[in-house]
Order: C-alpha cells, then sequence, then structure tokens
C-alpha cells in the first residue's frame, strides 16, 4: 500500500480514448493551431522587433503543448489492438510529419528566426544556456531543411523528397508491425524447442492438421533458433524471417536514393556527412577510423570463436549421424552458442529463467532503480486508475489490458516530488510493435506559469506469455533487455529541462544509448542477479555457482556478437556515403547486406549452396535506418565506450553507491539533451572520456 503523500499526483496520466475519426481530426486540429500561431508572429513581428521572447518562445510553448498529444496520437500504431486505430494513427502522424515539413521550409518565419539569432548578442545577451543551445538549433533546423536553396525548382524538389521520405518511413513501419507470417512444421521437426513455446504456439486445422505455426515474433523465433535440432527447420525459420517484409526492400533502396539526392542538394558529399555533423562524432572520417580499427581488433576473435563452435557442430552432427560439411551458417549460431554455454559453462538457460518470472524481475529492477536514484514507483490498480482518470474510467488511461501502469516519486531524500507515469506493455500481440523498446508518451518541461509539466513513459516489449503452467519466464538475455530499455525509460522519467524539445532521450544518437548500456552491466553483477531472481516455484534465490558460471558467459563469443553490430554500422554507413549518385543508383542493398555480414562476420548463408548473394532482404525487416539510426547505428558501439568509462570509472566497485546514484541521475539523466553531451560526459566523468575501459571489457589493447 502506497504512503499517503504518494497517492494524490498533481497532474492526471493520459487517456487513450481515440477512436478513427478523432485521432485523425486532433491531429488535423494541432496542425492548425500552430498554423495559427506561426501567422500571427509572421504577421505581428517585424524582422527588427524579432527576439528569443518575442517569436521562439511562443513557437516553444506551442511545441511543449502539442507534444502532449502528438505523441500518443502517433502511438496508437504501435501498440493498439484496433487495426482502425493503428491506421487511423498512421495517417496522423504522416499528417503531422508533412505538416512538420511545411512549417521548417517557411521563409516567412525562418526570416524571423534569423533575425532573432543576428540580434541575440545585442538584444538579449544574458539569454541562458539552454535557450541560447535552442535558437541555434532551430535556425539551423531551417537551413538544414532546405531554405538556403534559391526558391522554385530546387527548394521545391526538396520539399518534395521530405515529404516523400516522411510518407516511406511511414509505410515500412506500418508493414513491419502488420507482419503476421509465419511457417508450418510439424512436432518432429521442432525437436528440441522448450515445451513452454510449443503450447503457446497456433494449432493447424484443414492442410495443416497436426502442425504447429511458428510466428516471426521473438518469443517463437529465437527459441526455435537456439534450440530446434534440426539445421533445416533452422535454416527455414532463419531464411523466412529474412524475407518477411520484402514489400519493403524497394522502399530502402529509394530512400537512401533521396537521402544522398537531398545531402547533395545542401552541399553535403553525402548523407552520413549531412547526419553526423551535428552528432558527438561530427565527421564521416571518426565513424569509419573507429568502425574500422574495431573491427581489425576484432576479427582474430571472431575468427577463433566461430572455428570452436565449428568444432562442437562437427561433433554434435557425428553423434547424431548427420554428414559434416564444413560450414558454419547463419542458422547455427545460435544453436552452438547455445550448446556451448550449456555444455562448457554448465549453463541451462532454461532452468536459469526459472529464477527470473516477468513480475517479480520487474519489481526487482524497480526496487534497484529505487535505491540508487532516489525514486519511488507505486503501482496502480484498477480503482487507483479509476480514481486518477481524467474520465472517471480506469480502462481510458491505458490502451490494453496487459499494460501496467505506475506512478513515480521523488523519495524522501530528494523531497519527495512527482516525477511522472511509468506504463510497462511486456508481451506480443497482432499488430503490436515486435522489438523491444521505449516511447516517450509526453515529455517534461516547464510550463509558461513556471510550474513543471511531469512525463509519462511506456517500455513497449515482447516476452512470452504466462501459460496456464507458468508464468512468463525471462531468459537472461531477455533480463539484460528489459533492464536497458528501463534504463531509457528512468531517463525519460527523471528528465529536468526548460523545454520538451530537450527533455530525457532526446540527445544526438551517437549518445542516447549510453545511459541504457551502462546499466546493463548490474545484470552481471553477482549482488544485483540474487536481488532481481525470485524462483517461480519456490521463491528461492538463485544460488551463488550459477550466478558466478552466468557471468563467467559475459563475453562468450563476444568478438561474433559485435562483429554483427559493426555489420550494422558498416552496412549503414557504406549505404550512406557512395562516391557519387550514381553509385548509388547500381548497388545492390540486399546483396551488400548479406556479402558485408559474410565478409565481417564469417559466418555462411545460402551463397554457400549455390543461392547467390541476394537470397535474403534483413535491411527491410528492422526500422532502425530508417526510424533515425541513419548513419548513426555506430552509436550502439561508440556509446558503449562512453557507458564503459562510466561504469568503470564511478560504480564498478560499488554498483549500488546511491551518493553517485544521485549524481548521475542529476548530472547526466536530467540534462537530456539541453547541452551538449560531451560537455556532459566531461562534467560527470571529470575528464574527457577515454576508449580504454571499452578495449579492457572486451579483452582486446587500445593499442
Amino acid at each position: 500500500m502506497a504512503p499517503e503523500k504518494y497517492k494524490n499526483p498533481p497532474q492526471a496520466p493520459p487517456t487513450f480514448t481515440g477512436t478513427k475519426e478523432s485521432i485523425v481530426e486532433d491531429a488535423k486540429a494541432l496542425c492548425e493551431s500552430t498554423r495559427t500561431l506561426l501567422d500571427k508572429l509572421v504577421a505581428d513581428v517585424p524582422a527588427e522587433k524579432s527576439s528569443f521572447a518575442s517569436v521562439l518562445v511562443p513557437m516553444i510553448d506551442e511545441e511543449n503543448v502539442s507534444q502532449l498529444r502528438s505523441r500518443i496520437l502517433g502511438f496508437y500504431q504501435y501498440v493498439s489492438a484496433d487495426a482502425d486505430l493503428r491506421n487511423a494513427s498512421t495517417e496522423a502522424e504522416k499528417l503531422m510529419d508533412d505538416f512538420s515539413i511545411e512549417c521548417v521550409m517557411r521563409d516567412d518565419v525562418y526570416a524571423l528566426v534569423e533575425a532573432a539569432y543576428q540580434a541575440q548578442k545585442t538584444n538579449e545577451p544574458n539569454l541562458d544556456p539552454e535557450s541560447l543551445r535552442l535558437l541555434e538549433k532551430e535556425r539551423k533546423g531551417y537551413i538544414r531543411n532546405g531554405l538556403g536553396l534559391p526558391k522554385g525548382p530546387q527548394r521545391d524538389r526538396f520539399k518534395e523528397i521530405k515529404k516523400r521520405l516522411s510518407q516511406i518511413s511511414i509505410q515500412f513501419t506500418k508493414t513491419l508491425n502488420e507482419e503476421d507470417g509465419g511457417l508450418w512444421f510439424t512436432k518432429e521437426e521442432l525437436d528440441g524447442v522448450p515445451d513452454d513455446v510449443l503450447d503457446g504456439l497456433e494449432k493447424g486445422t484443414a492442410e495443416n492438421t497436426g502442425k504447429l505455426k511458428l510466428s516471426f515474433k521473438y518469443p517463437d523465433l529465437f527459441p526455435t533458433l537456439k534450440f530446434a535440432k534440426n539445421p533445416e527447420t533452422r535454416k527455414k525459420v532463419f531464411i523466412a524471417n529474412e524475407n518477411k517484409c520484402n514489400d519493403n526492400v524497394p522502399l530502402f533502396k529509394e530512400t537512401i536514393l533521396l537521402r544522398d539526392e537531398a545531402a547533395r542538394m545542401l552541399g553535403y558529399p553525402n548523407h552520413a556527412a549531412f547526419r553526423i555533423e551535428d552528432k558527438m562524432a561530427k565527421t564521416t572520417e571518426t565513424v569509419n577510423t573507429f568502425l574500422a580499427d574495431l573491427r581489425s581488433k576484432l576479427t582474430a576473435g571472431g575468427a577463433k570463436e566461430k572455428n570452436h563452435l565449428l568444432e562442437l557442430k562437427k561433433k554434435d552432427e557425428e553423434a547424431r549421424g548427420l554428414q559434416p560439411d564444413q560450414n558454419f551458417y547463419l542458422w547455427d549460431n545460435r544453436f552452438y552458442d547455445r550448446m556451448m554455454v550449456e555444455e562448457e559453462y554448465s549453463i541451462d538457460e532454461g532452468k536459469i529463467a526459472e529464477y527470473f518470472p516477468l513480475q517479480s524481475t520487474v519489481q526487482g529492477m524497480l526496487e534497484i532503480f529505487e535505491k540508487l536514484f532516489g525514486l519511488v514507483f507505486v503501482k496502480l490498480d484498477h480503482s487507483e486508475r479509476a480514481r486518477l482518470s481524467p474520465t472517471g474510467k480506469a480502462d481510458d488511461v491505458a490502451w490494453h489490458e496487459d499494460v501496467i501502469m505506475y506512478s513515480v516519486w521523488d523519495d524522501s531524500s530528494e523531497g519527495d516530488g512527482f516525477v511522472g507515469y511509468l506504463y510497462l506493455d511486456l508481451h506480443p500481440r497482432q499488430g503490436k510493435y515486435g522489438h523491444a523498446a521505449n516511447f516517450n508518451l509526453q515529455p517534461g518541461y516547464v510550463q509558461k506559469d513556471g510550474s513543471r509539466r511531469f512525463p509519462a513513459t511506456a517500455l513497449v516489449c515482447n516476452f512470452s506469455k504466462p501459460t496456464e503452467k507458468k508464468p512468463s519466464l525471462l531468459k537472461h538475455q531477455e533480463v539484460v533487455t528489459l533492464f536497458h530499455e528501463l534504463g531509457h525509460g528512468i531517463h525519460d522519467l527523471t528528465g529536468r529541462t526548460t523545454y520538451s524539445r530537450f527533455h530525457g532521450t532526446s540527445t544526438v544518437r551517437d549518445f542516447v544509448e549510453a545511459p541504457s548500456q551502462m546499466l546493463e552491466n548490474w545484470c552481471w553483477t553477482s549482488s544485483q542477479l540474487k536481488s532481481l531472481s525470485n524462483h517461480y516455484e519456490t521463491g528461492e534465490k538463485i544460488p551463488d555457482d550459477l550466478t558466478e558460471k552466468l557471468i563467467s558467459t559475459k563475453h562468450v563469443n563476444d568478438a561474433l556478437f559485435n562483429l554483427r553490430q559493426l555489420h550494422f554500422g558498416i552496412f549503414d554507413m557504406t549505404i550512406h556515403t557512395p562516391k557519387n549518385h550514381e553509385e548509388l543508383e547500381k548497388l545492390d542493398a540486399s546483396k551488400l547486406y548479406n556479402e558485408l555480414r559474410a565478409e565481417i562476420c564469417g559466418l555462411t548463408g545460402p551463397e554457400a549452396l549455390g543461392q547467390g548473394s541476394a537470397w535474403g532482404h534483413g535491411q527491410a525487416t528492422f526500422g532502425h535506418l530508417m526510424g533515425g539510426y541513419d548513419a548513426g547505428y555506430y552509436g550502439y558501439l561508440s556509446s558503449q565506450v562512453y557507458s564503459t568509462d562510466m561504469f568503470y570509472s564511478v560504480f564498478k566497485t560499488d554498483p549500488m553507491n546511491a551518493k553517485e546514484g544521485r549524481r548521475y541521475r542529476h548530472t547526466v539523466l536530467e540534462r537530456g539533451g539541453s547541452q551538449d553531451e560531451m560537455e556532459t560526459l566531461k562534467q560527470f566523468l571529470g575528464r574527457a572520456p577515454s576508449t580504454e575501459a571499452f578495449y579492457a571489457e572486451l579483452g582486446i589493447t587500445a593499442a
């Protein structure tokens, strides 16, 4: 039972009462409200009177308020169980994106912003740093959106490109979310796959009588690739998964061509140069050097790991009377990686999962964040939701019956203030976003009257559903994923910026993963694993010998894992740094994707069986390169440099040091993107970041 002081949040939770009509109408109304404001500013403020106070403040006030509704309007497409609502949300997002493009290409508004920028040093010399950052970024945004181009055909073409890119991105995402394919297998073909997975599969009728339908959702896909003994089954699943969204293939190609054209119009040599300019890395040379350096350090280790797994495969095939063919295939990797951990480290991931039932693990994670950052999480049951709901109805403050909801507070050491709302949506369903991600639903910021508006944030994951026999049990890798995404959620909740634009995780992309990656280390610390564990039958904590074994596997086949990340990063940089546009026109992205993977990871695909290099279209099956990580996927690796440095320097000796936890909260998490992220890092570390800890953690020398 929550203490009385945590029972009455000063702000009601958001509602999710949209209909297929209202979602689109609300989007139109938001656009109209902003258009009216911009028209008024242009009519009322002459250029010589333009200032941050007269132009930027009204614009950002409007932006702050509109974000409270716009993010939720676009969120339905990822989580709603109703296809009509998902479609309406997709349409609403397209309307809002098109309008956003219209706004950033308004010459008349840009003229006011430019005038405010030029006059700032004279007229507003004491502008605070966050406001100055906003002014500079707002001005640059217009230039990066083509307002430096001459009016007429060139600028019109640029605008056309921006609108088309927005449409493609929305369609690409929709195809991913709506994907509902799968393969039918007999029970024999799925031999080895755990019963709790098989129990959850759709049973076949008519021509599929006696068969089970395996979907491409994570709780079906990964256990099959890890446990199915029949290599043909694994091969079929792997190849089908790489071809599950082939409608996205032409969209991907069109996107990289349009991005390249737009970047060249603005005077950049390529799209990557355009994107990286404002990130921590600043130049494509810095990124390419980092990726090449890491690749050279990991290649030998990757080959050694692969050869070891190949030996294991040969022994297994001989023991089962199969004819070894000397190849180690992509669909062998998860299977023999799991077998190696089981046999050489005596670890049974199913056994470990018994200690991590979903509900108690979530509770344990929240308790870690409570101690570390001075927070309190209050779970809201049906009656509490009804009491706090603006409509008086509990169902109106969540989008699905599966959703778990918390009000979040500062503890007494932090002043007992309200922090925001946290939502957890943890199980797969048709039409739902298929990976694990954190979505900001409403940002935090300072309101016109000086009071604080508090954030709402959602974790959207896809962990297996409980069955009649067992609760949902998390594999250790899923524990790490959940902790990582919760880390984003905490970053979002603890943001304390003046403007919504810089709130929480609104940082540059090559830093945004660092706070969550740092927190993953807690899942590899014996004391924290113990505190998170709770056997689903007995309630016992995980035994020390099991945690020691588990921790000893942290870097097993690590070179292969990081080479896989390098494959994504190098593919991303390759498609976004062509020598010229013609080179890109000739590019076969699928062929490049598969060939680079074979070269970098050293794992063989169907090309070794005579099927050529265009057998699969993996680039069409995940949204990162279409949804903000374009020329930015390297950030997953480069931000590990920062995250490992922070952990080693501050938390490694005492992960639950509450004093350092609060310093981290107030120095790093609170700031969001309100100041240069390198400055934030330096303030926390007391020095510039170093790659030393990153390479030490990987067991390779930095030199």
